[in-house]
């Protein structure tokens, strides 16, 4: 029904161009008879609202995919409905899009002043998403380099002729949806960038296992009775976090559980490759984790299942520990241009607390802190 609504709206407006109707002004609105002009106006407006609320839900989904993907750090995202998944709302993305979209609107005054905007906006993601049906064609569905290029390649070839033609509108406003794009993607690549900088130097202050258990029995660290769950990126020898802890508590628990959560680029991960649990040292317990970008982590519901992979874990008595690092740049000259560091610290300080994002019980978390130079 929509296809063919489409092309006959197109034709109509091809058709009266050819008839000699003026083009100053917008030509869909001369398809209808002079009376129902302002009725044609509120569907269309009606249209443009429903149209919207679905990049609104994009935009979203998008936005938390990059975020378990490790390229924007973590926002608040509330979930709206119990029956969809997909139904969430992140009120940091929708204040953005209320500010772009009014500014955009104030700056431009009408939508025909919008059309070169448009235009760059639409034949880039048209080019965009035809790179990336390459891409999807070698690295996914594993095609050869030139069944899948000359597939893709009719596409973009199309693509890039409307794309260059679009090019002469950059001075025009053609330029705001470019440096919208270049904004988002700073943002990206910094976050993306400095949390690689972090993990970089926590796993600089890893201790061996044997080295640990060692000191431990050498210095007679008391035991206490219970579970703790010390949350980490390092993926090898003894978290950071347990080594802070046990300098300043000098004291552990009987059961030590060290949980790495790692975010695949799947939507999905099937629940037998959910965990790899492997016992390091005797009632001391290193599992990995791995979430879709679909996924919301539960850490809670995720001792349950390590439960059964042989963890003997009381439940009812666990103590989180998670890290709060406060970064600043270093002075050997090694690390992280210090405009980059600046806007990394800023983003982290703003981000969304770890206990959430993790679903953590909040009676139950003891948090960390530590000055990291990256």
């Amino acid at each position: 029904m929509v296809f063919p609504s489409l092309v006959l709206n197109y034709a109509g407006q091809a058709a009266l161009v050819i008839g000699g109707a003026p083009t100053s002004d917008n030509i869909f609105y001369r398809l209808c008879p002079s009376a129902l002009l302002i009725p044609l106006v509120l569907l269309a407006t009606i249209a443009t609202i429903i149209a919207s609320q679905s990049i609104i839900t994009g935009i979203f989904s998008m936005t938390r995919q990059a975020i378990q993907l490790g390229w924007l750090p973590r926002l608040h995202i509330t979930q709206t409905s119990a029956d969809g998944f997909g139904q969430i709302y992140v009120g940091a993305v929708n204040w953005m899009l209320m500010i772009f979209t009014c500014g955009l609107t104030i700056a431009f005054g009408k939508s025909d002043n919008l059309a070169a905007a448009y235009g760059i906006a639409v034949s880039a993601t048209m080019l965009a998403t035809s790179v990336l049906l390459f891409i999807a064609m070698r690295e996914i569905w594993g095609w050869g380099f030139l069944q899948a290029g000359a597939i893709a390649g009719a596409f973009i070839l199309v693509d890039m002729a409307f794309f260059t033609a679009n090019l002469s509108k950059i001075a025009s406003g053609g330029y705001v949806p470019l440096i919208l794009a270049t904004f988002v993607y700073g943002i990206m690549l910094i976050w993306h960038k400095g949390a690689e900088a972090l993990s970089a130097r926590l796993e600089e202050a890893a201790v061996s296992i044997a080295a640990f258990m060692s000191n431990i029995s050498q210095a007679r660290i008391p035991r206490v009775p219970g579970t703790a769950v010390f949350l980490t990126h390092t993926k090898q020898d003894v978290p950071p976090i347990m080594v802070w802890h046990l300098t300043h508590n000098r004291a552990l628990h009987e059961r030590l559980f060290v949980l790495t959560v790692r975010s695949e680029s799947v939507p999905w991960v099937k629940e037998p490759e959910r965990l790899t649990v492997k016992e390091i040292a005797p009632q001391f317990w290193r599992v990995a984790a791995r979430y879709g970008f679909m996924e919301r982590p539960d850490i809670p519901a995720l001792l349950r299942q390590a439960a059964d992979h042989g963890c003997r874990i009381d439940l009812s008595d666990v103590t989180y520990y998670v890290a709060h690092e406060t970064v600043f740049p270093r002075d050997d000259g090694k690390g992280l241009a210090k405009w980059i560091e600046g806007i990394f610290a800023f983003m982290q300080r703003n981000s969304a607390h770890v206990s959430n994002y993790f679903r953590l019980p909040s009676d139950a978390v003891i948090e960390i802190g530590r000055q990291i130079s990256i």
